[in-house]
């Protein structure tokens, strides 16, 4: 049996933080996978230099993921089609904004036998109609297509601190135990389900709640605030921002299964996300800082991008178009309080 080969497409903070999961397992697993990881890099000048070319150099994703070495058989590659040629193992591992256009480029490039799996925290809107990556990557691509998503932010799992996650895989029973090997670890456990609609719901929408929790954050740290707002709050909106997750996927979606929102892609990303993560650290600043959220963004996160206030919008114009904002109050206000101008603490009054 010929071994697989795999190819990592993005190379952010998450994409370089599973780069070192799935390089290792391609060494551990020899009899398995081919020992050449090729990562697609978004190629960029660091102090005068290629980005691939100081990964390659240092292994290290001196921009991403600063401090973290990866696996000397990761290979950072600046062009998508070269990275991808003969890998029949494909991880979409990047901001869903650039989905579309690189699926578009991998359009009949890829052997027969490929299958994919998508990291990719969001949800696909075109015409107001909404969509999956999984489905969208599929569609396009002409290969079955995975879904991984759980309770891992980036620099935790890459400083190997114990965490869970979940795939759901709709070949379940053909490559299950593939993509079990391919990134389960001692310190990063996998879970491995049939419903690979619920896993994509979660992650999208608990950034959208995520939001919600970080102007709790903030409004708690302002003195000019005459009601208080605590860990009481925050778990008002979690818990609230879970049912919101479970009737949205119902609502519009078919195959979702209860059960998988008490998985790791369900309420413990909710959590980890509501009290960590980049949408709670700048939806925070944006209470007190008087600065829109696109400058808070450029301004906090080195490049990299917000899922919450983007999806959010989505949602909102998606829900707009079917006369339901009103059925999903929490995601309802964060959109509002982000892009509307209403007062920060209508996160509470008008949920």
């Amino acid at each position: 049996m010929s071994l697989h080969k795999v190819a990592i497409i993005g190379s952010g903070n998450w994409g370089s933080a599973i780069a070192k999961i799935v390089g290792e397992n391609a060494q551990k697993h020899s009899d398995l996978f081919d020992r050449q990881v090729r990562m697609w890099v978004f190629e960029e000048q660091v102090d005068g230099r290629n980005l691939t070319d100081i990964i390659n150099e240092k292994h290290e994703n001196v921009k991403y993921l600063p401090g973290v070495k990866l696996p000397e058989n990761v290979i950072a590659i600046p062009d998508l089609i070269e990275a991808c040629q003969g890998a029949d193992l494909l991880v979409f591992v990047l901001p869903h904004q650039f989905v579309h256009r690189v699926c578009t480029d991998l359009k009949g490039k890829l052997g027969k036998n490929a299958r994919a799996i998508s990291l990719i925290k969001g949800l696909a809107f075109h015409d107001n109609n909404i969509s999956l990556f999984t489905d969208e990557i599929q569609n396009t691509l002409n290969v079955p297509t995975a879904a991984l998503s759980g309770a891992n932010i980036a620099d935790e799992v890459a400083q190997e601190m114990f965490g869970e996650t979940t795939i759901g895989s709709q070949t379940y029973e053909e490559d299950g135990e593939l993509w079990f090997k391919l990134f389960n670890t001692p310190y990063f456990q996998v879970t491995v389900i049939a419903d690979s609609v619920s896993v994509q719901i979660c992650g999208a929408l608990k950034n959208v709640i995520a939001v919600g929790a970080g102007l709790c954050d903030g409004l708690n740290d302002s003195p000019s605030q005459r009601c208080r707002y605590g860990n009481n709050t925050k778990a008002a909106v979690i818990r609230r921002g879970l049912l919101e997750m479970r009737k949205f996927g119902k609502s519009f979606f078919g195959g979702v299964r209860t059960e998988t929102f008490f998985q790791s892609c369900g309420v413990a990303d909710l959590i980890t996300t509501c009290l960590g993560g980049r949408n709670r650290k700048v939806s925070e600043a944006f209470v007190n800082s008087g600065k829109s959220i696109e400058e808070l963004e450029k301004e906090m996160l080195n490049g990299q991008k917000l899922q919450g206030t983007t999806t959010a919008k989505e949602v909102h114009e998606f829900l707009k178009a079917r006369n339901m904002t009103e059925d999903f109050p929490l995601m309802t206000t964060v959109y509002r309080i982000i892009y509307d101008g209403e007062p920060p603490e209508t996160i509470v009054r008008d949920i």
